[in-house]
């Protein structure tokens, strides 16, 4: 039995004899795999997907499709790309038709971008949407890009992207009327300002992702006399708080 699942741990093989009524020691069983060669706990040298995504955040964007649908009638595609280390969003543009030729030119955009930025990608995340196409995977791989596909039925594989697919909605799409093409592209390109110069982030401590937390207020006087100003974006849908000159 032990050498047909040599992947099993000791202590399942342990589970499995007391079904079949053997008692053993779980200790004779650790020794008798280490004597045949087989590591008695497999599962501590194998790699999780949350230790790879971990292991490789700084190297690693996940990118997504979101569908909405504008005042006009027209159903409207936005692809965005997220860094899981930083979780910078680039917003890489919207159409009503998404097609291969589209998406390529996009992913151009994007490893032209990463470059000029000085960023490093080695994988990149995306689910199994037949809006990419296999060009996009090749330019891709062009750049030193290995593209990673999530299972079916999976979003978690690709959970960074989601919440941030989760909160556009919440925040921007759900809030607007949104007129035609032109208006979308206007409110997408304020909400990535805005979620990436001023909106913090519980994942880095309450910093955005092109902004540090600034240093703490420590004298007592300048709390009590805070001069606090607002700034409204899309007419009161977003807002930014910060310290009047």
């Amino acid at each position: 039995m032990v050498r047909e699942n040599p992947g099993w741990g000791y202590r399942r093989v342990h589970g499995e004899l007391t079904t079949l009524g053997i008692e053993i020691v779980p200790s004779t069983i650790w020794e008798i795999l280490k004597q045949e060669g087989l590591d008695p706990a497999p599962e501590r040298a194998s790699t999780t997907w949350a230790d790879f995504l971990r292991s490789q955040a700084n190297a690693l964007p996940a990118c997504d499709f979101i569908e909405t649908i504008t005042l006009n009638g027209q159903r409207q595609y936005v692809l965005a790309v997220i860094e899981h280390a930083t979780r910078r969003v680039r917003v890489l543009g919207t159409t009503a038709h998404p097609s291969a030729t589209w998406v390529s030119q996009a992913m151009k955009n994007f490893v032209m971008d990463l470059d000029d930025a000085g960023c490093r990608a080695r994988y990149l995340i995306r689910d199994r949407d037949e809006k990419f196409p296999a060009l996009m995977d090749e330019i891709l791989a062009e750049a030193g890009i290995k593209t990673l596909c999530t299972g079916i039925r999976m979003p978690r594989m690709n959970s960074i992207m989601e919440r941030w697919v989760q909160s556009c909605r919440r925040e921007l799409l759900d809030r607007c009327l949104l007129w035609n093409e032109h208006h979308l592209r206007h409110a997408l390109r304020e909400y990535e300002h805005f979620y990436n110069q001023h909106r913090a982030h519980q994942g880095l401590n309450q910093a955005a992702p092109l902004r540090p937390v600034p240093a703490p207020i420590t004298d007592p006087k300048r709390i009590t006399d805070l001069n606090i100003c607002r700034r409204d974006r899309l007419g009161g849908v977003l807002h930014e708080y910060s310290h009047a000159a």
